[in-house]
This record gives structure tokens, sequence and C-alpha cells, in this order.
């Protein structure tokens, strides 16, 4: 039987054409068979990309030996199928959207907050001098977080720094920072030094990481993942749900996307709601005319767009 794997991965590496960069990697990926979505920027790679166990490791050996992005970190997940069914590579002017392009300000190929493995997070995470802070989205961190994790309310990273303010009263702690897989670390750790806070942190690899080194100990919940598994389980030592439906309150940790491509919000939804609202999130999501069809997962691949090779575009 064939084994797929799906790789979580970023790389923070000055690309000259990243334009044409992400144009020529989309066909490098295609020639693999792989499936997934990869962002290009001037300043980096960030990718989610699932295939055959013998393509992924291709990719990898050729992103290793592009003396830009040798020390890139592959995350690798065994998985039964493919966890995307398109492949994507398109370029943007960051890798991780902050609406913060100056570099004086953030610029994580220069300065960040210091990486922490897995075994020294879960050795710091407890401590009275220090403040743990989840820098994901609501839907992200209503799913799963870590236990007594600052959260923010945001809808997404544009919207951390608008947030910094109300950090001001932990600036005499140490701060431990963390993410799905660290990219959205790098900046946001940038921006509190620039802040004016002292001693900052990052989990290094993210919550990905600590599962798999660390066994996910005192992660409330699932991790929220950007391709068709919308959830993984990450505790392997203490776990628990802490996420409910959004429609009945009953406790669940089953992610979809409202089945109204309108809506499409992201929320946590049991099986007897999935069911008696056909996977959306309202009954006027329901009946609208343009509802996808239900199959029980809540993951739905996009509408193809005109191709533009030439842009990265996707295919």
């Amino acid at each position: 039987m064939t084994k797929y794997n799906t790789l979580l991965y970023y790389c923070y590496s000055a690309i000259e054409d990243a334009e044409q960069y992400a144009a020529d990697h989309l066909k490098f990926c295609k020639s693999l068979g792989l499936f997934g979505r990869i962002i290009v920027a001037d300043e980096g790679l960030n990718g989610t990309i699932s295939g055959t166990a013998d393509a992924c490791k291709t990719y990898m050996d050729a992103v290793h030996s592009d003396a830009r992005f040798a020390t890139t970190e592959f995350k690798i997940d065994e998985v039964d199928e493919p966890s995307f069914v398109k492949m994507h590579v398109r370029y943007k002017s960051e890798i991780v959207h902050s609406g913060l392009r100056d570099p004086k300000i953030i610029n994580p190929m220069e300065k960040t907050g210091k990486h922490l493995e897995p075994k020294d997070f879960l050795a710091m995470k407890d401590r009275d001098d220090v403040v743990v802070l989840d820098v994901r989205s609501n839907y992200e961190h209503s799913l799963g977080k870590f236990k007594n994790a600052i959260t923010l309310d945001i809808e997404n990273f544009r919207d951390f720094p608008a947030k910094i303010n109300e950090l001001a009263q932990f600036k005499d702690k140490k701060i431990l920072t963390y993410c799905t897989g660290g990219i959205k670390c790098e900046k946001a750790s940038a921006l509190l030094l620039h802040e004016g806070f002292t001693d900052v942190y990052q989990l290094h690899g993210g919550i990905i990481k600590y599962g798999k080194e660390a066994g996910g100990e005192d992660f409330e919940g699932k991790c929220y993942v950007f391709d068709n598994r919308l959830a993984v389980d990450v505790n392997s030592v203490n776990p628990v749900v802490i996420s409910t439906c959004f429609n009945c309150g009953k406790q669940t940790d089953k992610m979809i996307n409202c089945a109204n491509p309108e809506c499409n919000e992201h929320f946590t939804q049991c099986d007897e709601c999935g069911t008696a609202l056909d996977g959306c999130c309202s009954n006027d999501c329901k009946s609208h005319p343009r509802k996808r069809e239900y199959d029980g997962t809540g993951y739905y691949v996009k509408i193809p767009q005109p191709v533009n090779e030439k842009k990265g575009a996707k295919v």
C-alpha cells in the first residue's frame, strides 16, 4: 500500500525574482505529483504539501540542496491519503501576512525571539515569571491551545499588531509565543521585541513539533491545520477536549467550514448538528442557493480560477 506524507515547513530567506521562482516551483511540484499549498515571497517560503513518501523525500532533498533553504526544517506526518487534491504555488508580498513589511520593524532573518526546543518549552511554560502567548486566530485557539495560555481576539494574524497594547501588562515577564508550525512566531516575537518586550521566546517548530517531541503535554484540544484534515491530535500524555459545538454547545472537537461558500465560516460542530444543518452554521446558510454538498468532512476544495503559471497561480 502506498504511503503518503504531509510536510509542513517555512524558511525566511531572501529570494531574488520570487515571482518567477514561484512559477518554476509550481512546475517542479507538479512533476513530482505533489499536492498542496505553497506561498513564495521575497522573504522566503511557506508551505504544506502532500504526496508519496518518495516524492516528498525528493522534494525535501531539492529544497535542502538550495543554499538559501538548506536549514529548512520539515515537520512530517504519515497520512493515509494526500491532504490536498490540488497543487497551488502563489507569489505574495509576505509568507505570513502581518501587514508590517518595514524591515526596520520586522525582519525575521535578523532578529526574533529566542527559539525554545519542545523539551525546554515544556520545562519553562508553568513558571511564575512566564506568560505563554498564543498568536493564532480565534478559530484556531478555540479548537485547541496550551493550558493557561493567553489568547487574543483576532480573526487573522494581521490583527496581531493592534493587540500589542493589551499585552503591556506582561512586559516584566518572559513571553513564550507559539503557533502551529512556528512561522507566525517569527514575526510576532520580532514585533514584541520592537515594542519593548525584552525577554521573548518562541516554540521552535510550533505545536506540531511539540506534539512529536514532547508528547503534546498540556496542549488541550486539537490543532487546526490548513489542509483537508482540518484538525490533528497533538497530546498523547493528558489529552482533553475543550471545544464545543457552535450550534448546541455539546462538547466536540470536529472542525468544519460552513457549506455555504459565501460564509465559509470555520467552526466546531457535532455530527448531530452537522446532519441537521447539512454542514452549515445556520438555517439561513442551509437554505442558501449556492450551498455545497456536505459529505461529513466539512472540507471543500476552492473553485478553480483561470491558470496563469507565469504568476505561480493555482492549477
